[in-house]
């Protein structure tokens, strides 16, 4: 799953310690992220499909100027913004011609409001981007827009636990919230990683004071449930299919596909 692969990366690069993440997927996603969290000081071993990352425990040590090529990496792209934009530097994120055609603006105007520094090097509302210093304002609800991408919200999800010192921190959406399930998946790997998220419905989320990231140790990532249900098709279709690296515990919303076909009749 590419979009596990690019969560696991980042939360074990926001963590203290070393994490062992088994099964991550090779991709120009997951080979964008590894990049940027090796250019920012991370330590990263990679050794066929398993990768240990050595985490920055939510401090960047080297304070020099970072140029980062996203490629058209949106899963590394709308995260790595909101992480980099919470916690300051002087950092410039550019990806090719049609990164720079892909939305970013609601993502940014929610970290603005925040406090956080952030200038369009192009166009108003699109990648290539300037990130600096932020002074953080907390005590009021983050809006963003739920309606365009759910990369938005999971990216604050991801990078506000940063901030959470000595007080919750409320992300209020604004507008249908999008691609419900991916948020699932973003509440999950949050809690596995030490982080408590309080959502009610899908229009609030509260992540808990002194939020801090702890590394699981070893984490496996699931196959993709998306590419898995066209071989489960063909198993009800032709006769016999077995699947391996996904199951009914899977974090991912598409594993209902598998409902789908019992209801159909197959056996499952």
């Amino acid at each position: 799953s590419k979009s596990i692969s690019n969560r696991v990366l980042l939360l074990s690069a926001l963590c203290q310690g070393t994490t062992v993440v088994h099964d991550l997927l090779d991709s120009d996603d997951t080979r964008v992220m590894l990049a940027a969290l090796r250019q920012l000081g991370c330590g990263v071993q990679e050794v066929g499909t398993i990768v240990t990352v050595t985490g920055l425990g939510g401090h960047l040590q080297n304070a020099e100027p970072i140029e980062f090529f996203m490629g058209n990496a949106g899963t590394a792209m709308r995260p790595l913004t909101a992480a980099l934009a919470v916690m300051g530097g002087n950092f410039t994120l550019k990806g090719v011609t049609r990164m720079h055609e892909r939305p970013i603006g609601d993502l940014v105007d929610a970290l603005r409001l925040l406090g956080c520094h952030i200038e369009y090097l192009g166009n108003d509302g699109f990648p290539p981007l300037r990130i600096g210093k932020p002074t953080l304002k907390l005590d009021q609800p983050i809006q963003v827009r739920g309606d365009v991408s759910s990369q938005f919200l999971t990216a604050l999800l991801m990078a506000l636990p940063l901030a959470a010192k000595n007080r919750d921190i409320v992300i209020d959406v604004v507008g249908e919230l999008i691609s419900k399930p991916y948020i699932d998946i973003t509440l999950n790997l949050l809690e596995r990683f030490g982080i408590q998220v309080k959502r009610d419905g899908w229009q609030r989320f509260t992540i808990a004071a002194n939020s801090v990231y702890i590394s699981p140790g070893q984490l496996c990532v699931e196959g993709d449930a998306s590419s898995a249900s066209y071989f489960l098709a063909a198993g009800v279709i032709a006769g016999s299919v077995t699947v391996d690296g996904i199951g009914q515990h899977s974090i991912q919303g598409d594993v209902r596909f598998a409902e789908a076909l019992s209801l159909m009749g197959g056996e499952i």
